[in-house]
C-alpha cells in the first residue's frame, strides 16, 4: 500500500495546523518546513478548506487553521478524500474490471482484507494523534521556520 504525496502533503498541514492551534499558520510555513512545492501545498490547503477540515483567511496576515478541534478530524477520512478510491487492483473497480475471476478469487478477497485493515488503523488515527507529541515536534520544526516580520502598531 503505498498513499500520493498529495496525502502527504494534506496530513503534514493538518499536523502542523495542530501543532501551531490557535496560531494561523502559511502555506510557506508548510513548504519551508517540509521542503515541499508551494504550489502543491496551496492546492491542498483549498481543499482541505473546501472539506471543511481547515479555515482559510486570506490576504497578508493570512494562513490556515483547523476549522474542528483535531481530536475529531481522523486521519482515515483524510485519505479517503486525497486518495479517492483505494483500488488497489483493477478487480476493485467493476466499471474497469477486466478478471474472469471475479466472486471466486481468493488473492481479490484478501486484497480487500488488507485494503479494510489498513483503513481500519487510519480510522482509529486522529490529527491530534500524529500531534501529540507537540513538544518533540516544535523542536525538530524549530530551525527550520521562517520567521514572521512584526507590524508595528499603528
Amino acid at each position: 500500500m503505498k498513499l500520493t504525496s498529495y496525502t502527504n502533503y494534506a496530513l503534514r498541514s493538518l499536523q502542523l495546523a495542530a501543532l501551531k492551534d490557535p496560531e494561523l499558520v502559511r502555506v510557506d510555513d508548510v513548504a519551508k518546513i517540509h521542503n515541499l512545492s508551494r504550489p502543491h501545498i496551496m492546492k491542498v490547503v483549498h481543499e482541505l478548506g473546501r472539506a471543511g477540515y481547515l479555515e482559510t483567511v486570506r490576504g497578508r496576515g493570512g494562513g490556515f487553521r483547523l476549522a474542528r478541534p483535531p481530536q475529531d478530524i481522523v486521519v482515515g477520512d483524510v485519505v479517503r478524500i486525497t486518495e479517492g478510491p483505494l483500488d488497489l487492483v483493477e478487480c476493485f473497480n467493476p466499471d474497469k474490471n477486466t478478471c474472469p475471476l471475479m466472486g471466486i478469487c481468493v488473492l481479490s478477497r484478501k486484497m480487500k482484507e488488507a485494503t479494510a485493515a489498513f483503513m481500519s488503523v487510519l480510522d482509529d488515527l486522529t490529527i491530534a494523534d500524529i500531534a501529540a507529541n507537540r513538544g518533540q515536534l516544535m523542536d525538530r520544526i524549530a530551525p527550520l521556520e521562517i520567521p514572521r516580520k512584526e507590524t508595528a502598531p499603528q
